[in-house]
């Protein structure tokens, strides 16, 4: 579709986003504000684990607002770094704000961009390809499903609150996948399968690393007035960032996940230390570190153990009540001693 095919009030909203694509990009060029990069700075920390994977590739991130995304600055800024094939962007018309998507744009849009003409390495207005979407822009769309057919890597944020059905999708369709989503996904049977299957696991950053996000200006203020200061927003030199336990979830092989956990503590003599469930055949284990180094039966572990997984290492049995035949349970970690503690991932080491 060509821009002269849109009619004239189309052309017009066009021209509005161009111009606000064009600020966009004057300003990840020009900006000094440390804040602005902080969100650019966790997509370049998380990113420069998975440069080998790039290469010839259709980069597609199907809930981004271009003239706002930092996923699109990044990926067209280092296009040509990445040897990408083409860079694909769609955009949600709803007007309702959200925390992890700034959807402002009035129609649904989408942008193609296929690398420098100029040789100058740097995305220029008249090398993108602005386009309008005939549906909202949803990722569940025909019109989304098509453009997600066409790629080969998928790189956002998605709606945490459709997370479970984002990934489906992404599976259903084979596609490799970089997203970010709320810590707790990793409980939620859907997505704790896919990590017991080795079909999904935690990025290369930390768990306990704290992600901040931008937020419209005006869920900033609801947020200061009734939120609580560092568990719901975070400001910093007088802006206001959403905060929210994210992690980054995907399926991109990278060497953090074959690296071996070193074990220094045992559980021979020191059995007290490692007491078992009351309803399950497994040894508790309180933290990741104190893993012990020659049992070989199951054993429970936070749930921050899948920032050291290495599947040559351990073998995933379950986690807690979806491993467990106990419908009280649901939604709770085992039993010791009588008291319900937090979630344990059920494990076993593979190489004793």
């Amino acid at each position: 579709m060509t821009q002269q095919d849109l009619g004239g009030a189309n052309n017009k909203n066009i021209k509005v986003v161009k111009k606000g694509l064009t600020k966009h990009l004057q300003r990840a060029r020009n900006a000094k504000n440390d804040d602005y990069y902080t969100l650019l700075s966790d997509i370049e920390k998380e990113l420069k684990h998975y440069k080998n994977h790039f290469k010839d590739k259709v980069v597609f991130c199907n809930c981004d607002d271009p003239r706002v995304s930092n996923f699109f600055h990044y990926f067209s800024y280092n296009f040509e770094q990445l040897g990408l094939k083409k860079l694909i962007t769609t955009c949600y018309k709803n007007q309702n704000t959200e925390l992890f998507s700034k959807q402002k744009s009035e129609k649904a849009i989408y942008l193609e961009y296929t690398g420098s003409k100029n040789q100058n390495n740097i995305p220029n207005i008249t090398e993108i390809g602005i386009k309008h979407l005939k549906e909202d822009g949803d990722f569940r769309s025909k019109e989304c499903i098509e453009l997600l057919k066409q790629s080969d890597i998928i790189v956002t944020n998605p709606p945490f609150s459709l997370f479970r059905e984002y990934v489906e999708q992404l599976i259903k369709h084979n596609k490799k996948f970089l997203i970010i989503g709320n810590k707790n996904a990793i409980t939620y049977k859907e997505i704790f399968n896919l990590i017991k299957e080795n079909k999904l696991w935690v990025g290369a950053m930390p768990m306990g690393y704290d992600m901040l996000f931008a937020v419209p200006e005006e869920y900033a203020k609801r947020m200061v007035k009734s939120g609580k200061a560092g568990s719901q927003y975070r400001i910093i030199d007088g802006v206001v960032y959403g905060r929210s336990p994210s992690i980054w979830f995907t399926n991109l092989d990278i060497e953090k996940r074959h690296e071996d956990l070193i074990l220094y503590k045992t559980y021979l003599g020191n059995e007290k230390e490692y007491p078992k469930y009351d309803h399950y055949d497994a040894i508790n284990v309180n933290r990741v570190t104190d893993i012990p180094q020659d049992y070989n039966g199951a054993m429970g572990v936070p749930v921050t153990f899948l920032d050291k997984y290495n599947p040559d290492q351990f073998e995933i049995l379950g986690l807690d009540d979806h491993r467990l035949a106990y419908p009280e349970w649901r939604g709770r970690g085992p039993s010791l001693k009588g008291k319900t503690i937090y979630r344990r991932i059920i494990i076993k080491n593979k190489k004793i």
